[in-house]
């Protein structure tokens, strides 16, 4: 049955106005995935078939779709971005809200994009707090059927090397592509995401296994010679290894 959907997200960031307002319209591959930049007025063409209904940089931001493109669960998706300016301009202030109509599956679906707001935002906090204005090569993709097993996120967690009581913050040395041993800050971390930040990379890890589907991972790489297939062939092929595909 189709029902209605309101997510809200609110926070401050040592970012300014503007360097929030690039991330949400022309830099969303430093924090989410790469989407095409929305054109700069009311009545343009937004990403994914979107209309762009608020235009008012760098306060405020609207982009409004029906039937949404290549997702048949949701038969309308709102995302409205207000930025405010704190301490002259130095920090800003944002509040975030995603609605809509979900048509099938309403608990499940609202749990998990609810859940994802709040690692993606976090995640925008960290690229304009450590990245912001970096090029990024971006990567993403899922693991196989046997990832969306009921323990499979927990399976990840201890294949990076990190410990039950490994929380946010912590600095850790972990178990990568082929073996190889990097350090890394845990700047996320709950039963359904990790988040791990190098010095050049932020790497995230979906437990999407609690909603039936597969465990996935996105990298954004900032360093001057990332490349996204090379990452996604390293750590698509780590993913692999732990569910034995």
């Amino acid at each position: 049955m189709s029902k209605e959907f309101e997510i809200v997200g609110e926070f401050e960031v040592d970012a300014t106005p503007e360097q929030v307002w690039d991330a949400f319209t022309s830099g969303t591959g430093g924090w989410l995935w790469p989407m095409e930049a929305p054109e700069p007025h009311e009545g343009g063409k937004g990403p994914f078939g979107s209309t762009v209904t608020a235009w008012d940089p760098p306060h405020r931001y609207t982009n409004r779709v029906e039937d949404v493109e290549g997702i048949d669960v949701q038969t309308l998706n709102q995302l409205d971005y207000t930025i405010e300016p704190r301490d002259e301009g130095r920090r800003a202030w944002v509040r975030y809200v995603h609605s809509g109509i979900f048509v099938d599956d309403w608990d499940n679906q609202y749990d998990g994009a609810a859940k994802h707001t709040d690692f993606y935002l976090h995640t925008l906090r960290q690229y304009l707090t450590h990245f912001d204005g970096h090029a990024v090569a971006f990567a993403t993709f899922d693991g196989p059927d046997a990832s969306t097993a009921d323990d499979a996120f927990a399976a990840v967690g201890r294949a990076l090397g990190l410990a039950d009581d490994t929380g946010e913050g912590a600095r850790v040395e972990v178990r990568g592509p082929a073996g190889q041993p990097f350090d890394a800050v845990v700047d996320y971390r709950n039963p359904y995401f990790i988040g791990l930040r190098t010095d050049h990379a932020l790497i995230r890890f979906f437990g999407r296994n609690h909603w039936g589907a597969p465990v996935g991972i996105s990298v954004h790489d900032f360093a001057p010679d990332a490349d996204a297939e090379r990452a996604e062939l390293a750590w698509k092929g780590w993913l692999n290894g732990v569910f034995g595909a």
